[in-house]
């Protein structure tokens, strides 16, 4: 039984493709039984990508179409698949946390992914010029960007401990050596170690994130050395497109399958409507696990 926990569409995101029904249609058609519906939370008018033509009042009206869309769609196909209802989150600074938990509060939300794509306010995974903007005034080295990066994400999982973690190592994606080792910085790597513990302790949930793969890195978010500290530690992953589109719906499955066979992981968790069975923030969601042996006889992990 195949699942998703992060998805966007181009009906509310400016940076995908499809509307939101088609990208439900699509993952029916894949065979997904569970799939996370998590359009990216409005932000400020500072915060606006390149693309956006857009206006944060203008963002927060396309969000409450968003919900309003997400439910409809979430009955329209319950006989065929189960879908989920949430919000990737944008940790840009720390004011940042009061406007978050408004959206919590406004909206009654199945889960959300805690993300970082800014350090010092400038996106890190949009393009190179920004990366290198954002590396610059982190005195110009990926050592400390890398650093900064992973500082600000233990600030947003300290104040929000989200349910689902989303792609934890997203800095490397546009570094200059994407697919290197971070234990090559041993500062870097304590805070690695530092945010990988303290979501375990909370109960948080990291994302094997596949969108990694159609980008080019050689592994998923995260990679095999992160995977490994956390689940030593007690940790849980579980699945995630993060599709952009029908076209990328359930893409590098059967990949993200052959490295956790390589990694020794062995299970992995996900999230459906039902009796609540680990986060009290969201009574109508049980927690289930199912091995990996079971996901491989499914069509989509070929």
């Amino acid at each position: 039984m195949p699942f998703s926990h992060h998805s966007h569409s181009g009906q509310f995101c400016g940076h995908a493709k499809n509307s939101l029904e088609e990208v439900v249609q699509a993952a029916i058609q894949k065979g997904m039984a569970v799939y996370a519906l998590t359009e990216h939370m409005p932000r400020e008018d500072q915060d606006l990508y390149p693309e956006e033509n857009e206006t944060s009042q203008s963002l927060a009206e396309l969000f409450d179409d968003y919900f309003y869309e997400a439910t409809r769609l979430q009955k329209a196909y319950a006989s065929k698949i189960k879908l989920l209802i949430g919000i990737e989150i944008d940790w840009i600074r720390p004011s940042s946390k009061p406007f978050i938990e408004a959206l919590l509060n406004k909206y009654q939300f199945d889960l959300f992914i805690g993300s970082v794509h800014h350090v010092h306010a400038v996106p890190i995974d949009y393009d190179r010029a920004l990366y290198l903007k954002a590396r610059q005034k982190s005195d110009g080295t990926d050592e400390k960007l890398f650093g900064d990066y992973f500082d600000l994400q233990h600030e947003m999982l300290e104040a929000l401990k989200p349910p689902i973690v989303g792609h934890f190592d997203l800095i490397r994606l546009l570094s200059d050596n994407p697919d290197a080792s971070f234990m090559q910085w041993t500062g870097v790597w304590q805070k690695i170690l530092r945010n990988l513990d303290f979501i375990q302790q909370y109960g948080g949930i990291v994302e094997l994130n596949t969108a990694a793969l159609r980008k080019g890195l050689s592994e998923p978010y995260p990679n095999s050395e992160i995977c490994k500290k956390f689940l030593a530690g007690g940790g849980t992953l579980t699945m995630s497109d993060d599709s952009h589109g029908i076209d990328q719906v359930g893409t590098n499955y059967g990949r993200a399958l052959k490295f956790a066979d390589k990694h020794d992981i062995s299970t992995f968790t996900y999230l459906e409507r039902g009796p609540c069975t680990k986060d009290g923030r969201f009574p109508g969601v049980s927690t289930n696990k199912i091995s990996v042996v079971e996901l491989k006889e499914h069509p989509l992990f070929a």
